[in-house]
């Protein structure tokens, strides 16, 4: 049933069946001012903006998803079941957690590492392992390296806890070859996975655990260019 209770789009068609998905609202409207064509607002439910457009005449769609595996798994769900969306891109900020993975790098999730209970819904007998969608992660390989931008692709930690009481847990993940730290991804994949669906996260690097170098909000909000531009051309 349409519209749903955090999108107030009333009929199919208006949402692309390829949407980016940044977790700041605010970046969403950056991208859709920078990069599409005529952008229309789709939402402004509880300020999570959407708008769609084209993008070399294409038809794409972005909206923000809020922090954390809850919300992105909430307004994910409702664009793949209500929406029909087809394809799903995470660009988002990312903390490193190796010393050759430096801020404003971008990491590819090829798979999402997590410590949240969100695949208990599913009753699975064992441990899912999230994964990007195949599709979605060769074609941005190519389309980086068409670019000549450099990327890392690897396994990322999608993590419940911003402010971990064990400040070093991290220490962890690093040593299993793990990335680069997020909070959203391992959602995602799960939702996609679910519904057979297209779904990939694209992350710059905004800090970085190991060196504690960091990027500022402003910076994380308008730049990025080229990650943006990578997950455009998936459309």
């Amino acid at each position: 049933m349409i519209p749903t209770p955090h999108i107030e789009v009333k009929e199919k068609g208006i949402i692309a069946e390829t949407v980016l998905l940044p977790g700041d609202p605010l970046r969403a409207k950056v991208i859709a001012e920078t990069y599409l064509e005529n952008p229309v607002q789709f939402n402004t439910v509880r300020n999570m903006f959407g708008y769609t457009g084209t993008y070399k005449g294409k038809k794409v769609s972005v909206m923000g998803t809020g922090m954390g595996m809850p919300s992105i798994g909430i307004y994910s769900y409702e664009l793949i079941h209500f929406y029909g969306v087809k394809n799903l891109i995470r660009v988002g900020s990312c903390g490193s957690l190796q010393a050759d993975v430096k801020v404003r790098d971008i990491v590819i999730g090829m798979s999402a590492s997590t410590n949240s209970n969100y695949a208990a819904q599913y009753g699975l007998p064992g441990t899912f392992a999230p994964t990007a969608s195949w599709e979605l992660l060769k074609k941005a390989v190519e389309v980086a390296e068409k670019k000549s931008v450099s990327i890392k692709v690897g396994n990322i930690f999608s993590s419940d806890i911003f402010y971990n009481d064990d400040r070093e847990s991290w220490k962890k993940w690093a040593g299993m070859g793990v990335l680069a730290i997020e909070m959203e991804a391992a959602a995602l994949y799960m939702n996609a996975a679910r519904a057979g669906v297209n779904a990939l996260c694209i992350l710059t690097v905004s800090d970085s655990l190991v060196t504690h170098e960091e990027t500022t909000a402003e910076e994380r909000q308008n730049t990025f260019t080229q990650m943006m531009e990578i997950a455009l051309e998936l459309a």
